[in-house]
């Protein structure tokens, strides 16, 4: 047992947190997402949601400060609204990381760029497009 890490942190997580270099992404997928179908390394995290692992995530890996957007979404497509749980996200990445810009990506742009990510954590999520890619920053501390 360690001190200072989230219990929503599995050590199969932690690894892969601390395996991932500068400028390697790392996305979380709702329920919906095909994480199985699209992972170089498909970490499960069934029957949690994606905002407490964002959290507990942001606790122990800074995002990128060398680019304009760290932070991907996935991009609503037709008419369908904005999901509320962005605004959920966009909340606890300003908490953690200071604030900092979000960027969305179409649909299956997203999905090309999930299958190059260094791993893909599955999700219980319900909420529509609550797909999210971080991009690892550098650890100075």
């Amino acid at each position: 047992m360690l001190k200072g890490i989230p219990n929503i942190i599995s050590p199969e997580l932690l690894k892969i947190l601390d395996e991932m270099g500068h400028g390697d992404e790392i996305v979380i997928g709702d329920g919906n997402f095909p994480a199985a179908s699209n992972a170089q390394r498909l970490i499960r995290c069934d029957g949690h949601n994606v905002p407490e692992l964002l959290d507990a995530i942001l606790q122990l890996m800074p995002l990128d400060s060398y680019v304009d957007s760290p932070v991907m979404l996935m991009a609503t497509t037709k008419d369908d609204p904005t999901p509320t749980i962005w605004a959920e996200y966009q909340d606890i990445i300003n908490k953690n990381n200071g604030e900092t810009q979000m960027s969305q990506i179409e649909r299956f742009a997203f999905y090309d760029r999930a299958k190059e990510a260094y791993a893909i954590i599955a999700t219980s999520e319900k909420a529509l497009y609550a797909n999210i890619i971080l991009k690892k920053g550098v650890v100075i501390e």
